[in-house]
């Protein structure tokens, strides 16, 4: 919508940061361009979800081209999660502190650079560097995204807050069939004799998406209204809402323009352990950590777990892969993406655990099996632990995350959840080729713990963040 059409419409006045959040999240701001920031932080966690996922198939290629041990293997898989440990925990910070734009801008320079030096990788050491850039790139991205996803929907109803929390699982998960995709045609595309450069494509191409957000930042990316009304510049959120959203905003004469917030480093984390935010930042972090581990272990194991553990081919495990991403994973990202206003965060989460408890029990006990119907099953079993993350924990927990505090401290503490849980996904990348070749098929016993704890979690508090208007708390407490 252009800033002439907006100029037509009847003046907003704003007056305070507050009623800059109200404005958003009233739903009345509605545009063309707030859109499409939506699509493109989307597109960012669809980066994200790629270039995790781009070297789950080429993983036993690389360890016979660089002749790696399972340890070797272990470390180039886990050197991403590594990399996103520090990326989540500063660049949620910075997020608070520079803006949602800028540091959006800068981990796509990140995703370009990383995958171009992966692709191009000599050696494994060259490899498991560009795999930590690529990793910090990932790690600075799941604040930015989420926080715009967050202060560029409204609070309830369709395109909620809750709703498109929710909907990076589906952006997650066409990332990953995404991937596949590309594996598969490179697959038929290259001579057999090189299908070990399979990998170098495949992560290469993660920077073609990242190139076309790069190209379009100009005509649609925006900084968050709401941030820049918290940090002090009504004037910048009101340009953005005419912008962005159509709204004729002006700044009222009598407004009170909030100071610039002055806190850095350490005391933003402190805020989270407040006494009203404690309970939320450990329930939201025991959620992440439970949902990340198993998520971890069973999707980037996948081409392991059905090449291995289900004994099939590599066509066949290339397929499996796919078919399990698109039709469960994807299905169960919309599914949990439609649910959320109607149902919430902590039932789909609930709901979610104890299928994936269900379907790792159900792969201890198949074991290797020794028929095709076991295979089958076990395939099955696969298939519902992913429509379980998707429209379960693996949606929701960014709610927890995100939604559970205001503006002023959604960085942070979406970093802080995202840097901590990401620890949990490091034991389980580097972890997961060692127990899986030590136990085979009881390693399902093992992730099956994940679950179980994400569950103790969410019985600790019942707390919903879906619908809550954390910012209007902070308002009324003086936070």
């Amino acid at each position: 919508m252009s800033t002439q059409s907006a100029a037509e419409r009847p003046a907003v006045l704003i007056r305070s940061a507050q009623d800059v959040t109200e404005l958003v999240n009233s739903g009345a701001a509605r545009g063309s361009h707030a859109k499409m920031i939506v699509l493109l932080a989307l597109g960012g966690i669809f980066l994200d979800a790629y270039d995790l996922t781009s070297l789950a198939y080429g993983i036993t290629d690389i360890k016979q081209q660089f002749g790696l041990s399972s340890v070797g293997a272990g470390a180039v898989t886990a050197s991403i999660s590594v990399g996103a440990i520090f990326g989540a925990w500063f660049g949620g910070v910075l997020v608070d502190r520079l803006g949602r734009y800028r540091v959006f801008m800068a981990d796509m320079l990140f995703f370009v650079v990383s995958a171009l030096g992966c692709a191009l990788a000599p050696n494994a050491e060259v490899l498991i560097v560009c795999r930590f850039l690529m990793g910090i790139g990932v790690g600075m991205d799941i604040p930015v995204a989420m926080a715009f996803l967050a202060e560029f929907s409204r609070l309830r109803g369709k395109g909620s807050k809750g709703a498109r929390t929710a909907s990076w699982s589906t952006a997650w998960y066409v990332a990953t069939s995404g991937c596949y995709a590309v594996i598969m045609a490179l697959y038929f595309l290259l001579p057999e004799a090189h299908h070990g450069l399979l990998w170098r494509f495949t992560v290469g191409f993660g920077a073609v998406p990242a190139l076309v957000i790069l190209l379009v930042r100009n005509k649609y990316m925006n900084e968050s209204p709401s941030w820049a009304a918290d940090n002090g510049d009504l004037g910048r959120a009101a340009e953005i809402l005419t912008r962005s959203y159509g709204v004729n905003a002006t700044v009222a004469e009598d407004a009170r323009v909030p100071e610039k917030p002055k806190r850095k480093g350490l005391p933003e984390v402190k805020r989270l352990f407040e006494r009203r935010y404690r309970a939320r930042t450990f329930q939201a972090l025991t959620i992440g950590l439970a949902q990340t581990f198993g998520y971890n272990a069973v999707a980037y194991g996948l081409p392991v777990i059905i090449g291995s553990l289900l004994a099939q081919g590599a066509l066949n495990t290339i397929s499996a892969s796919l078919v399990l991403n698109l039709v469960f994973a994807v299905t169960g990202g919309v599914l949990g993406m439609r649910l959320a206003n109607r149902a919430g965060a902590w039932r789909l989460s609930f709901v979610g655990f104890a299928v994936q408890l269900a379907s790792l029990v159900a792969l201890a006990l198949i074991g290797k099996p020794d028929g095709t119907a076991y295979a089958l099953f076990g395939i099955a079993a696969l298939g519902a632990f992913m429509f379980a993350q998707a429209s379960g924990p693996g949606a929701h927990f960014m709610a927890f995350a995100s939604l559970s505090y205001p503006t002023s401290m959604r960085g942070t503490g979406l970093g802080f959840n995202q840097g901590t849980m990401r620890v949990g996904s490091t034991l389980a990348l580097f972890f997961f080729p060692v127990l899986s070749t030590a136990l085979a098929s009881g390693v399902f016993w093992v992730i099956a713990i994940a679950p179980l704890a994400g569950m103790a979690a969410l019985l600790a508090k019942r707390w919903e963040p879906v619908g809550y208007d954390a910012d209007a708390e902070a308002e009324r407490v003086g936070v």
